[in-house]
């Protein structure tokens, strides 16, 4: 059975650290390794949530995938809104429905929070992903391009 978990500074981090780090991450991931201290920090902060999706078996419960978001406050309007930063599943756990259960925990945390919108963005050929978010019947669907700057010397 699918379930979600939201993580918070409390929970035993090292283990979470561990099965992430030990979970099938692929390039379409681009997953970093975990640890607990960088992990610990983010969840201390008042605007982040932080999701883990599990299939429970009667052989144990196995990790799907994790999601990463921040609550954002506009600076008019006291408008609260959802930022999806990433949405990660296992490559050896896709097609389960672990993204959708994710995605969905995430629309009702928004909700629950009194968010006006969530918002998140994705390649455009990330087709996966792309499906994915399609079949949730977003209300829009934007057109969006990306910059990085790098800031390290």
């Amino acid at each position: 059975m699918l379930h979600t978990h939201r993580i918070n500074s409390s929970d035993e981090l090292d283990e979470i650290v561990r099965q992430i780090n030990a979970a099938s991450w692929d390039d379409a991931n681009q997953m970093a390794v975990y640890d607990v201290a960088s992990l610990r920090a983010y969840l201390t902060r008042q605007d982040t949530i932080f999701i883990a999706c599990y299939n429970d078996t009667d052989a144990g419960s196995t990790l799907m995938g994790i999601a990463s978001s921040r609550l954002e406050q506009k600076p008019y309007g006291h408008e609260l809104w959802l930022y999806v930063d990433e949405v990660d599943v296992c490559a050896d756990q896709r097609g389960q429905g672990a993204g959708k259960q994710m995605m969905n925990t995430l629309i009702d945390l928004a909700h629950t929070y009194g968010c006006e919108e969530l918002w998140l963005g994705t390649e455009v050929d990330n087709i996966a992903a792309n499906a994915l978010y399609r079949s949730l019947d977003p209300d829009d669907v934007e057109s969006v391009v990306g910059y990085t700057f790098e800031t390290d010397d």
